[in-house]
């Protein structure tokens, strides 16, 4: 049987450092600039302590190709955003542009979201200033902190998603 869980350890001695377990595999991952927090809040750069069950992915098909997985996978169009305005009904939802609200774009020059999966955090069930684009996706050059998502290196996230399917249960520690 395949594993479910996605286990996130913290580093010693680096608070946006993390190891990422999934069965044998152990990789190398970052977290977000603030470490991680049992008290998410919108823009507090913190990764959410917790257990949050993966729902889908996005990828950039001009940029990620033979991707094998059983995650539900969008490809991005430009015209894709994710609304990180808490006070907006979309809050923490896929929007498309022309949106004036805050938003991030989903087809980032910096490749960080060519391939990038949603995590159910604050997405099934919304708050207010909870936290939203809480994602699994690529890592910056030297394992840069993230905003408060989880991020690996493409090679990793490679040998981890043929084995990722909608529920898998990623549990940050």
């Amino acid at each position: 049987m395949q594993p479910r869980i996605i286990t996130v350890r913290p580093s010693p001695g680096q608070k946006s450092r993390a190891l990422l377990q999934f069965g044998t595999i152990t990789v190398p991952a970052a977290v977000g600039r603030s470490g991680r927090t049992t008290r998410k809040r919108e823009g507090d750069g913190a990764t959410p302590i917790g257990e949050m069950r993966l729902l889908s992915g996005f990828a950039r098909g001009e940029r990620i190709s033979g991707l094998r997985t059983r995650l539900p996978i969008r490809l991005i169009r430009a015209d894709m955003l994710w609304c990180d305005q808490p006070g907006d009904a979309n809050y923490n939802r896929l929007v498309r542009a022309p949106f004036g609200k805050s938003h991030e774009k989903m087809k980032r020059d910096d490749g960080l979201y060519d391939l990038c999966l949603v995590m159910d955090w604050n997405v099934t069930s919304r708050v207010r200033n909870r936290g939203s684009a809480i994602f699994f996706h690529l890592i910056r050059p030297g394992y840069q902190p993230t905003e408060g998502c989880i991020a690996v290196h493409r090679r990793d996230m490679n040998r981890i998603l043929p084995h990722l399917r909608k529920g898998t249960v990623v549990r940050v520690l």
